[in-house]
């Protein structure tokens, strides 16, 4: 059983907007048994969109597409269905009824003949309402094969894909089960590590396949397990991590842990340690990394992004003389930020970045590229410096961010705090 993903639309081709659905529906279905094995962006066009079709019917089993499903006579999906499928479009009268009980409850019932078009369906298809928004999901099964046509607003895709959707090929189809395990592999070459532990993949059983995630210094073993046995698979999984204990043992920081806030959020919950930040370079990604954690509030307790040094030593008390001497981009500014924050929102720990993300160096003219961090734990303090000349402003935050937590979980493991 193989799944293929269409993203359908002209603003996701031109760069103006993010395909997150593809992300979110491929894990949700590798979480059922259905790999993904091909995406595709397309314009939202009669010819492009059937040629798709083709395609993906070619190798895949289950086609999800989302996009192109709104009220405007500019979208050709279902259009582009119907003619596929040899179908013909139909007003629905319970997507119709749903669509005017939306509306009423949102007070914008003079709306609902504009949007009539989107009661229109394919005859054959079944219909899974969309309870937050106006386009309904279609399924059509032809020649054993099951297509799913979704809207494409992320807020709308999350929920039908996660109530509806999976439920129904759950039911429909009997599956493997998938079941991963994600090891955090620090200060360890991506190339020596796979030297390191190359006899060990070697003897992976057939059903278990190991996939290399590298991000900074940083790299995330995949093993994944495939059967029909979950409790069996995830025996296997924690047999093989044990034998990777002495081979690498001492360079891992989580043997199941996916995302580093994640790992961090266990480690703080665990040691009973709270959090604050202050942010220069890194402009509050650091902060949003911790807080896009459910639960992070019982360990962070706030962060402030003083941007202008003048605010440094307004907020932070950071010494007017350091930065004149030092300037803002600095070690010894770094430390008294996180002096600051520890001082301010009185907690455990404190994390502070400065630095100069360019393209423009600052007014100390400070090379472009430049980072210093500092990690406060209590009594003990350790300031680190990068240099990333090369990063995009975006890039350049994300990856000053993942560091300074990774830095974080390594101090509370090796201090023992």
């Amino acid at each position: 059983m193989k799944a293929v993903l269409i993203t359908i639309g002209d603003e996701i081709l031109s760069g103006n907007t993010v395909d997150t659905n593809s992300n979110f529906i491929a894990n949700h279905l590798k979480d059922i048994g259905i790999p993904v094995v091909q995406i595709f962006t397309i314009s939202d066009t009669l010819d492009t969109i059937k040629k798709t079709l083709q395609t993906a019917f070619e190798i895949g089993d289950i086609i999800i597409t989302t996009g192109g499903l709104g009220p405007t006579k500019d979208d050709k999906t279902k259009i582009a269905f119907a003619e596929f499928f040899n179908d013909e479009l139909v007003l629905d009268d319970g997507t119709f009824d749903h669509l005017r009980k939306l509306f009423i409850k949102r007070n914008r019932e003079h709306l609902l003949e504009i949007n009539r078009n989107q009661a229109v369906v394919l005859s054959k298809a079944i219909i899974f309402q969309n309870e937050n928004g106006s386009a309904p999901c279609q399924m059509i099964e032809e020649n054993g094969k099951v297509t799913i046509c979704l809207p494409g607003v992320p807020y709308e895709v999350k929920p039908l894909i996660k109530d509806k959707i999976i439920p129904f090929l759950k039911n429909k189809f009997s599956l493997n089960h998938i079941e991963s395990q994600i090891i955090s592999v620090v200060n360890f070459p991506e190339s020596l590590l796979a030297l390191t532990i190359e006899d060990w993949e070697l003897a992976l059983p057939n059903n278990i396949s190991l996939s290399y995630l590298p991000i900074g210094n940083r790299v995330k073993l995949r093993l994944t397990a495939t059967g029909n046995d979950l409790k069996e698979l995830k025996n296997q999984l924690q047999q093989e991590s044990e034998k990777l204990k002495p081979l690498i043992g001492e360079k891992v920081i989580s043997w199941n842990g996916n995302e580093i806030q994640e790992i961090l959020k266990e480690l703080l919950i665990e040691k009973k340690l709270t959090l604050s930040t202050a942010e220069s370079c890194t402009g509050g990604e650091l902060t949003r990394l911790i807080t896009s954690v459910s639960g992070s509030s019982s360990y962070f307790l706030g962060g402030i992004i003083p941007y202008d040094y003048h605010k440094k030593i307004e907020i932070l008390g950071v010494s007017e003389k350091t930065i004149s001497e030092k300037t803002a981009v600095s070690a010894e500014v770094a430390q008294e930020m996180s002096l600051g924050s520890l001082k301010l929102f009185h907690t455990d720990i404190s994390l502070s970045t400065t630095g100069v993300s360019g393209p423009n160096s600052d007014e100390f003219n400070n090379e472009i590229g430049t980072v210093f961090y500092s990690i406060r734990v209590k009594d003990f303090e350790k300031t680190n410096r990068l240099f990333l000349p090369h990063l995009e402003r975006n890039d350049f935050a994300n990856f000053v961010s993942q560091r300074v937590l990774q830095d974080l979980i390594e101090i509370l493991i090796q201090e023992k705090f």
